[in-house]
């Protein structure tokens, strides 16, 4: 495996990675209050206003896929660049769309544009750290993930009250242009290794194919796809349960989501006290042990209780705090050993994420019941992940990837290089 030479302090490149990351969730989440003004505006229909959100998330999803081994060929900042440029440009259209055709054109592009941060905020850690300090960056960069959609709908819905929507898609081009200037500006060129060959077709398919082929990488990317898949998975569910079933409006239901993002916060929380003294692989049994509690009593609780808003949010709010625990090493281990292709292989674990969340959507839609779904499904994928993990576990004496070897402390933020060459 190749060492890695840091280029920034471990608390830099999570501030950076966890800026990133965060523009994917953050465009989604501030954008959902306005749904109901955006269906006057246009004077359309509930559904195809619901449609800018399909096409966000499909152009985040594929997009991966290719900024991802852009990043590898051509380097992580000039392509950070440039798909946040093209989601600014997007942003300032959706400001001026004249229809809503123009809205969903606007969105798609926005989340070609957002790809960017999952792809390359996972793979600037890689190209530094591998090992336990690669686990606490990537527990940091996941509390980022977790609070940007928590604050977001309230903050969206802020806006909208004093604003209109037209001012939420410039709050999107103001986060935009930010980020543009912290990537010139914060980030130097982590990838030490560009490869122009990686992008070509062929190339690109053989490396997703041996990806996919390789037990150290779809060991780990396995499991979190299908236990964060849990999460897209009740955003679908959660508010037909919640206010369909159990009564509740829609802004008691914003509130009620916040035991999950919550739970999930304090769940990063104690991961990260813990890791300091604990070994990041350590915590994998543990926070499985937690979700397959939660998955547990999900089941049992919904089958021979009614839905109300204990007996749904209290196992989901242990479901996020579990799985907390499960993230760093099991991030980590998915891209520790491809040092060449980090670019590809944290695109291709983030498309496995949302995968997982797009098969548990559909089958939570073929159930119907969404009650039936949910105490289905959040038992059933997190079992499936578990297994997985056991299942593609390395024979005796095989390491799946190398321990971590000390690197030279850095010098103080305020010295850190700003080029892409290694620190001293």
């Amino acid at each position: 495996m190749t060492v890695p030479v840091p280029v920034m302090s471990e608390r830099r490149t999570a501030l950076v990675g966890g800026l990133m990351v965060a523009i994917g969730p953050v465009s989604m989440a501030l954008y959902t209050p306005a749904l109901p003004a955006l269906v006057q505006a246009f004077d359309t229909s509930e559904a195809v206003v619901k449609l800018s959100l399909t096409v966000y998330f499909a152009g985040f999803s594929f997009a991966q896929l290719v900024c991802g081994p852009l990043s590898d060929a051509f380097g992580r900042r000039p392509i950070s660049v440039g798909f946040l440029v093209l989601y600014i440009a997007a942003s300032l259209v959706a400001v001026f769309a004249p229809t809503i055709e123009w809205l969903l054109a606007a969105r798609l592009v926005q989340g070609i544009g957002a790809s960017v941060g999952v792809a390359i905020s996972r793979a600037i850690v890689r190209d530094q750290y591998i090992g336990q300090t690669s686990a606490r960056i990537m527990n940091a960069i996941a509390m980022t993930l977790a609070l940007g959609p928590a604050v977001s709908p309230t903050l969206g819905g802020l806006v909208l009250e004093a604003f209109g929507w037209h001012e939420i898609f410039w709050l999107m081009v103001a986060f935009g242009v930010a980020l543009v200037v912290l990537v010139l500006t914060g980030l130097p060129e982590t990838n030490r290794t560009l490869d122009r060959a990686a992008v070509r077709p062929v190339r690109l398919l053989r490396t997703y194919v041996s990806l996919l082929g390789d037990r150290r990488f779809l060991r780990p990317s396995l499991a979190i796809a299908l236990t964060i898949g849990v999460f897209y998975t009740l955003a679908t569910v959660l508010p037909f349960v919640l206010i369909d079933r159990v009564g509740l409006s829609p802004s008691e239901f914003g509130y009620a989501m916040l035991a999950q993002s919550g739970s999930f916060i304090l769940g990063t929380i104690a991961t990260s006290r813990l890791l300091r003294r604990q070994d990041a692989a350590r915590l994998v049994p543990w926070g499985f042990g937690i979700v397959l509690a939660a998955a547990a009593l999900t089941a049992i609780v919904l089958h021979v209780a009614e839905a109300t808003l204990l007996t749904v949010m209290a196992p989901v709010a242990v479901f996020a705090f579990g799985l907390a625990f499960v993230l760093p090493s099991l991030s980590t281990d998915a891209i520790a050993p491809f040092a060449r292709n980090a670019g590809a292989a944290s695109a291709l674990m983030g498309f496995l994420q949302i995968g997982g969340g797009l098969a548990g959507s559909a089958v939570a839609a073929a159930i119907g019941d969404p009650v039936l779904a949910l105490a289905t499904l959040v038992p059933a994928m997190p079992v499936l992940g578990f297994i997985v993990h056991v299942a593609l576990r390395p024979a005796p004496g095989v390491m799946e990837a190398e321990p971590e070897l000390a690197t030279a402390p850095l010098p103080p933020e305020s010295e850190e290089p700003v080029s892409g060459r290694p620190a001293a």
